[in-house]
């Protein structure tokens, strides 16, 4: 977590992946999570003008390394999330109600007390006066005129280029069965890096939502994921991820 610098507001990000099997009870299991941090300059009450890589990226990024480790991942998830709920102005997710109950209902009988306050917190934003909570897959109606809510329309309709290379040829469960039963490195950074744009690209959508912040043509997500992890993961020089980028589609 980045520390609070003097003029700035601090925007957590949080977005969970979970495998999702809807025909058994809590058969909904989280095994990625990531929180982004945004530090965005306090101005005159217009927005802020975003250049890539004009604002400084923080971020948390967990992954178990098998299904006994859950428990562990969730308690980590939960004190990360009090430390956001502590510490942020805003918090967004999206469609956060769902990624906490899975964490909550991973947990067991006794889910942690930040859980709880999460959820409860999601469920007041509205008659919060701090507003410190926004959901952009219910919260953003006023600056999207499509129907979609899908984070990837809503980005396609502000102009975020979160093309997404990961799931082209297997989906994430594939992905995440390869990690698990055959340790391929390069399918979990792939969940990864695609769990860390899902939050990353959700801030952005956010705080466009609150009026924060603006753009005014395109923005390339990818690229400042890449800024952002640069020399943590192998996927990130990886020929297909490495396309995305505007100094190899120039060259």
């Amino acid at each position: 977590m980045p520390a609070r610098l003097p003029g700035t507001r601090l925007v957590a990000s949080i977005d969970v992946e979970w495998s999702k099997n809807y025909r058994i009870k809590n058969g909904n299991q989280a095994f990625c999570y990531s929180i982004v941090w945004l530090t965005v300059p306090t101005g005159d009450g217009s927005p802020l003008l975003l250049a890539t890589g004009s604002l400084p990226v923080a971020y948390t990024s967990l992954y178990l390394d098998g299904d006994a480790e859950r428990g562990d991942l969730v308690a980590a998830a939960a004190a990360d999330i009090a430390a956001a709920t502590e510490a942020a102005d805003l918090i967004t997710g999206h469609q956060l109600c769902s990624d906490l109950a899975v964490l909550a209902a991973n947990a067991g009988p006794r889910p942690p007390a930040a859980l709880l306050a999460a959820r409860q917190a999601w469920h007041d934003r509205r008659t919060d006066t701090a507003r410190q909570v926004l959901d952009t897959r219910f919260d953003a109606d006023h600056v999207l005129f499509g129907r979609s809510r899908r984070l990837v329309d809503v980005c396609g309709e502000l102009d975020l280029d979160v093309t997404q290379p990961e799931l082209a040829r297997k989906s994430m469960t594939a992905l995440h069965r390869d990690w698990l039963t055959n340790r391929d490195v390069e399918a979990r950074e792939r969940i990864t890096v695609l769990n860390l744009r899902h939050s990353l690209s959700t801030a952005l959508v956010g705080l466009r939502a609150a009026g924060e912040l603006t753009w005014p043509k395109p923005v390339n997500v990818n690229t400042m994921v890449a800024t952002a992890l640069a020399g943590r993961l192998g996927w990130l020089d990886h020929p297909t991820f490495r396309a995305l980028l505007p100094e190899r589609q120039a060259s």
